[in-house]
């Protein structure tokens, strides 16, 4: 009887264990399917896997494929090279010999990255083939069908044709590298433990980074720089990367990222051939120091021959560049252009330039980098941050966009929440990035949108695309938060597809993450769609930034400080609040855009609400177009988005024994943390207008 007793409770543990949900599957959870007339259906039109040839990029489509299906379709998946049996789900690329005409035709248009899925007949048997012109198309197709599974959607009559609007779809980690104790193996702007990276044990490899490339490609990631854009200051030993001993740790990695269709990318620093080899300069218009970077190149590729390329931070924050020299951006990005081209690498050089004095920082952007349009090399791509300034809550379009048609341009997201909130706070990040996505830049008339721009549609760039700072870490269930795994998620479809709708993505990803049932889906949904308005209202009014503490004893860019923002950003004084950035009285920011945002901008009249203090300094009674006046706006907002943050724990509450216990006792603690938190946003900011303006509230908590 103890016997029996034994081995009954091993069985509930190695179940438990198995099916603990502790966030490490993220969206590729694969768990089986609880409606069971769909589940007959699918195994029906999913009864085996095909591969007619391999490579290691198939092979992977493939395991995925079986990984896949034998998790939601409960039953093991094999893969064969033929026959083909009804049903069969066959991988296949326009090498293949016997493929049709016209498939290959579509598939030479869909481009490298491209796919379709289909129902056909193969061999007299009703199939579903899924085909590329390249197997990491085929790999990004398999992705696709799995998904549709798991959003249970109906497969019978697949008709499918699927390619990338971005050709450069990248994550930025910002991860310290190196060998020793902090800040070594942290994550700058990380908030989800340390860096998943250990360089110290590299070549050796472990299971984590083909758990992360999968989750990459499922999403169509193919980029990924693995270390900081501060690259030397306090310490940190990022520069490193490109030299000898990491290079042979890089290969490794990068053979695990190749895999799954993702190339790899380092952060270089400009000072690199004075820290390596002690040269005395790094003028980038020295024959030796341009002979240095031609050499550097040909080793690296000697080790990575599909080594993508560098990403530069130079002349910021204390990061070393062409400046120092007397030269420009130009100079400097060309210099490494030219020692990338022979071997097809890019460079992606970041336009996060500040530090000139006397010049609104949210102009120094466009004054660094406008006068230099079309002098940049062809693999020379200029990054730009979403915003002029540091990844605000809210801001406007940098007016970079769409000024400089001559020269290859990048977006830069930040999906780690550095200003909204860490990984304590829910703050969904899809919808902030719609907006900005949704913005006209007026560059070529109306809708020259800035997903038009950085798909690299309106102006013919040859190299173009997105960047997300990665909210990714060592932490078990890899971004903190349960729920921060949106945004991840939410990044890759987004940088995929700019027309997907906030609410498809939220679908998919909570379907995916949490199930299919309707009320955990709506619930979860609504959550997520509504946060980021939520976060907004109990922190930062009216576009105004930057109310946030930068040192001790406010933790960095987290807690409310708003009295020592005041001078740099909001300008608030007994009078009114707000930067005055407009040409008739201001710094004239407003004028590095075109015409018709700069007038929309320029006026009171027309400035959005939302974008207000960010352009205008406004008296405290002044009536925004809702009819309010800013201070009572203020008020108002900080005590309803902390009131808000409370309905999304009821919210959450609301789904208890429906959602895993583990996932389910997280996700509330960081709610409880966060609801903690807005009331002392409210507190604080709130009592801060209150005692500046010397206007009471007229709606006490």
């Amino acid at each position: 009887m103890k016997k029996i007793w034994f081995l009954l409770l091993l069985v509930i543990v190695i179940t438990s264990t198995v099916w603990a949900e502790d966030g490490y599957d993220v969206w590729l959870r694969y768990r089986p399917l609880g409606n069971s007339k769909l589940l007959q259906s699918y195994r029906a039109n999913a009864t085996g896997i095909v591969l007619g040839q391999t490579s290691p990029t198939l092979n992977a489509a493939a395991e995925e494929l079986s990984r896949g299906l034998s998790g939601l379709l409960d039953k093991e998946f094999q893969t064969t090279a033929r026959p083909v049996s009804d049903g069969a789900v066959i991988l296949l690329t326009s090498k293949q010999p016997k493929i049709k005409a016209a498939l290959r035709a579509k598939l030479e248009k869909l481009g490298p990255e491209g796919y379709t899925i289909s129902r056909q007949v193969v061999d007299g048997k009703k199939a579903t083939v899924i085909a590329s012109k390249t197997d990491r198309g085929v790999l990004y197709g398999a992705f696709h069908f799995l998904r549709l599974l798991q959003t249970e959607q109906c497969i019978e009559n697949l008709n499918i044709e699927e390619s990338p609007r971005n050709s450069l779809r990248q994550v930025n980690h910002w991860d310290n590298p190196g060998t020793g104790t902090a800040p070594f193996f942290t994550v700058e702007r990380g908030y989800a433990g340390t860096s998943i990276f250990n360089w110290d044990k590299l070549p050796e490899l472990n299971q984590r980074y083909t758990d992360y490339a999968r989750m990459l490609a499922s999403v169509g990631i193919n980029g990924c720089i693995v270390n900081n854009v501060n690259t030397a200051k306090k310490g940190l030993v990022g520069w490193k990367l490109i030299t000898e001993p990491y290079l042979k740790k890089a290969v490794a990695l990068a053979g695990v990222f190749r895999q799954y269709g993702v190339k790899l990318y380092v952060s270089v620093n400009f000072a690199s051939p004075m820290l390596i080899d002690g040269f005395d300069t790094a003028d980038p218009l020295d024959p030796k120091v341009q002979q240095w970077w031609k050499d550097k190149a040909d080793e690296i590729y000697r080790y990575i021959p599909d080594f993508g390329g560098f990403l530069v931070k130079a002349d910021s924050e204390g990061e070393p560049g062409p400046y120092t020299y007397g030269r420009n951006h130009a100079i400097g990005a060309n210099m490494l252009g030219r020692a990338l081209a022979p071997h097809g690498g890019l460079v992606m050089w970041r336009a996060f330039v500040y530090g000139h004095k006397n010049i609104d920082r949210a102009m120094q952007a466009y004054t660094s980098f406008k006068p230099y349009d079309g002098q940049f090399e062809e693999n020379v791509i200029i990054q730009i941050k979403n915003g002029p300034m540091d990844f605000q809550v809210r801001e406007p379009v940098s007016s970079l966009f769409g000024q400089m048609p001559k020269t290859n341009l990048m977006l830069e997201l930040q999906i780690t929440q550095e200003y909204t909130g860490y990984s304590t706070h829910l703050c969904y990040l899809i919808p902030q990035w719609k907006y900005f996505f949704d913005f006209d830049t007026q560059a070529k008339g109306a809708s020259s949108t800035l997903d038009k721009v950085v798909d690299g549609s309106l102006h013919g760039y040859k190299h173009s695309g997105i960047a997300g700072v990665a909210n990714i870490g060592s932490d078990r269930n890899w971004t903190g938060h349960h729920l921060a795994q949106a945004n991840t998620y939410g990044y890759g479809r987004l940088a995929w597809n700019p027309g997907l709708s906030s609410e498809e993505i939220t679908d998919e990803w909570v379907k995916m993450t949490y199930g299919s049932d309707p009320k955990v889906v709506d619930t979860i949904s609504k959550m997520l769609l509504d946060s980021f308005q939520i976060y907004e209202d109990y922190t930062s009014p009216l576009g105004v930034g930057f109310m946030c503490g930068s040192k001790k004893p406010h933790r960095h860019h987290y807690d409310p400080d708003p009295a020592g923002r005041q001078k740099k950003y909001h300008h608030a004084d007994k009078q009114g609040v707000g930067y005055d950035r407009t040409k008739a009285t201001g710094s004239g920011y407003t004028m590095q855009y075109h015409k018709v945002a700069a007038d929309i901008f320029e006026s009171l009249e027309t400035c959005p609400d939302e974008l207000l203090l960010f352009f205008h300094h406004v008296p405290y009674r002044h009536r925004l177009h809702s009819g309010k006046t800013v201070i009572q706006h203020i008020y108002d907002t900080h005590n309803d988005g902390a009131k808000r943050a409370e309905g999304l724990r009821k919210s959450w509450k609301s789904l208890k024994g429906k959602i895993d216990k583990e996932r389910f006792a997280h996700v509330l603690g960081r709610l409880n943390k966060q609801i903690d938190h807005a009331y002392l946003w409210r507190d604080t900011i709130n009592g801060y207008f209150e005692e500046m303006s010397g206007i009471p509230n007229e709606k006490k908590n």
